[in-house]
């Protein structure tokens, strides 16, 4: 499984005070998993945003990447990460927008593989190096587009998407494994709820977990 080498993790600009005045605020407002809340603490989010911005790197908001993507706001990956893996063996998860890599980087640990997809080029080549160098290395990277999955490693425990969409992606339905979750914004651009939905044989039961405000799931 992935790790977060010491010597890169690195404290200067971000002291460990920080990352756990941002736990701690994470742990207020109901993120109980302590797996979760370990990986939010550990993987050093200012590593994934520019220079300019890593002086915000610890706090609870989401960020601009480029190609007019965001850094989705710690809360909201720990709250997608803990309905994923929290009391469920999740060991093969399908990330769909890898974007910076941050959400590829807390799953890591949690779980025995990810395989993640990105629609855009350059952020894909920066994100490859980037968790390399902080050598995670259960990652396995794939251009292309998300509504699509990927179908040659399902089906998936889990699945986990960082983009928007009025409907739950049939290809991704159909990529869940038999007791499997999936976690994605769904909803208008602006406004969405945040879906876990539950494969129980061929029928899926989903529920809300609150709402939030994502980029969209662009085809193609």
């Amino acid at each position: 499984m992935g790790k977060v080498r010491g010597s890169i993790a690195g404290i200067g600009m971000t002291s460990a005070r920080t990352r756990d005045r941002l736990v701690e605020r994470l742990r207020a407002h109901g993120i109980h998993s302590e797996a979760v809340l370990h990986q939010i603490r550990n993987v050093p989010r200012h590593l994934f945003v520019d220079e300019a911005l890593a002086s915000r790197a610890y706090e609870d908001t989401a960020l601009p990447i480029g190609h007019g993507q965001t850094i989705s706001q710690p809360y909201v990956v720990a709250k997608m990460t803990e309905a994923l893996v929290d009391g469920f063996d999740c060991e093969k998860v399908l990330e769909i927008g890898t974007g910076c890599g941050y959400q590829t980087a807390v799953l890591a640990s949690l779980v025995k593989k990810v395989y993640s997809v990105e629609r855009i080029p350059e952020l894909l080549r920066k994100t490859r190096r980037r968790l390399r160098d902080l050598d995670i290395y259960n990652v396995q990277f794939r251009p292309g587009d998300g509504w699509e999955g990927w179908p040659k490693y399902a089906p998936y425990d889990g699945i986990i998407v960082a983009a928007a969409a009025t409907v739950v992606p049939e290809k991704l339905l159909e990529q869940l494994a038999p007791g499997g979750r999936l976690v994605m914004p769904v909803g208008a651009p602006g406004y969405q709820e945040l879906m876990l939905v539950e494969r129980h044989h061929d029928h899926f039961e989903q529920r809300s977990l609150g709402g939030v405000s994502f980029v969209p799931l662009v085809k193609g």
